[in-house]
């Protein structure tokens, strides 16, 4: 199975035509989106490409394969706008055998979380920059942002298939972050 994580689009139609691409080109199985859909933030200036109409339309046209949750700055207005759920604060996947907890991470993180089974993997958003990494048993991923990265970060994705993650640049889709299931640490690469 291959599975795409992304999270804080946050309206920005540009960043997500280039995830849409991806998408496209690469045909993955199910796309994980981890909130923060349509509105910038408060802490985030506008920038150019703002453009959340355009940015309902191609979140739209990626529905069919979306497992959302939402974000902080999601609202139920954006549910009416969106063909796919995306109101949950979690949401669960079994993909290979394994126990996918995603959630956007303003209320639950790495250092918060609901009882779950020690080898889960934590997927979460929220902080914009991009997090692979194992903790004891677990797996904790952030995708980073697609549109506002952070801290020096780059606009990324993560992708999952045949026990493998990576951590993606968004426009030139190249790996720069790997960690296998099988117990190697994070590499960059």
């Amino acid at each position: 199975m291959r599975i795409f994580f992304f999270s804080d689009t946050h309206g920005y139609a540009e960043a997500l035509l280039a995830f849409e691409r991806h998408v496209n080109a690469e045909q993955p199985d199910i796309l994980c989106f981890l909130g923060d859909a349509l509105y910038h933030g408060p802490r985030n200036g506008i920038q150019q490409d703002y453009a959340p109409q355009e940015a309902v339309a191609i979140l739209n046209r990626l529905a069919p394969l979306m497992l959302a949750v939402r974000g902080n700055c999601d609202a139920e207005v954006d549910q009416m706008l969106l063909k796919f759920p995306c109101m949950e604060t979690y949401a669960t996947l079994f993909a290979d055998g394994r126990r996918f907890f995603l959630t956007h991470g303003h209320k639950y993180d790495a250092e918060h979380l609901p009882p779950l089974p020690e080898n889960t993997i934590v997927a979460t958003g929220h902080t914009h920059i991009p997090v692979l990494e194992r903790s004891g048993a677990r797996i904790l991923l952030n995708p980073g942002s697609i549109s506002l990265p952070k801290n020096g970060s780059v606009p990324s994705f993560a992708e999952y298939a045949d026990g493998v993650f990576l951590l993606r640049e968004l426009h030139s889709g190249q790996a720069y972050a790997r960690l296998a299931l099988t117990g190697e640490t994070a590499v960059d690469l």
